[in-house]
């Protein structure tokens, strides 16, 4: 099976400081991948490799069958491989449904026909009404952004993201900052989308990474350490030691 997103040798370097070591990684379609590891280990600068925010200094990253190395952030987004926050402006005197209706024109070549009514719009409202009851947000629709609790605000910004229609998710710490029925309420929303989409999350919520995830990598120093199945990495003595913060015998 092709891989829905492949790396090759991801390296970044800032002068001495590296902080992803050739990084390779292959996601298969319909997986919901997890990758986890220390404060420091080069996660976030990983997803921002892999969603054109940064371009790597050595090494290819290949989605869909091509090699996206060379394009853009917007590029990448159009092709479908979307990072959630990417196109989330959150405008918070617009409704809920305004807000996905807009990310749903966003992420259309030629949407923008500011003389029509943006919710008249026959393909972006049905996107952004199907993509608000995914984020479990319908009962919310007519409700100002600005109204809304912190948790159900993350929650808009993942509809805005699946608003526009993706075909690969790259969720970098979806519930940070979230109580602990928050982020149980955004783990049965991820549980929702697995199969429909095929997602990357980076989340430091071991519980909910160890619920959803059905493989992880595990990431070190800016080296990926171990990719395994979350029973995998339990027992992995190496992993334990090192991230589970557990003594090995």
């Amino acid at each position: 099976m092709m891989a829905a997103l492949q790396t090759e040798g991801l390296v970044k370097r800032y002068g001495a400081l590296l902080v992803t070591d050739h990084v390779s990684l292959d996601i298969r379609p319909g997986e919901l991948h997890a990758v986890i590891g220390p404060n420091g280990a080069g996660k976030t600068t990983l997803i921002n490799q892999l969603s054109g925010e940064l371009q790597p200094n050595e090494g290819r990253v290949h989605f869909d069958g091509h090699d996206v190395s060379a394009l853009s952030v917007d590029q990448r987004a159009r092709a479908g491989l979307l990072r959630s926050y990417q196109i989330t402006s959150i405008f918070e005197e617009f409704s809920v449904l305004e807000n996905a209706v807009l990310a749903a024109l966003a992420a259309k070549r030629h949407a923008w026909r500011f003389w029509r009514p943006m919710l008249d719009d026959s393909a972006a409202r049905p996107a952004a009404q199907e993509a608000i009851a995914a984020a479990g947000l319908s009962a919310q629709a007519g409700v100002a952004a600005g109204e809304l609790a912190y948790g159900q605000r993350r929650q808009l910004e993942l509809a805005m993201a699946l608003a526009a229609q993706p075909k690969f998710l790259l969720l970098d710490e979806p519930m940070a900052g979230m109580s602990v029925q928050e982020s149980t309420a955004v783990t049965e929303l991820l549980r929702g989308l697995k199969r429909r989409y095929t997602i990357l999350l980076v989340e430091h919520d071991m519980d909910a990474v160890f619920s959803l995830a059905d493989r992880i990598t595990v990431l070190v120093y800016g080296r990926a350490m171990f990719t395994g199945t979350p029973d995998e990495i339990r027992e992995h003595p190496e992993v334990r030691a090192v991230y589970l913060g557990e003594e090995t015998v």
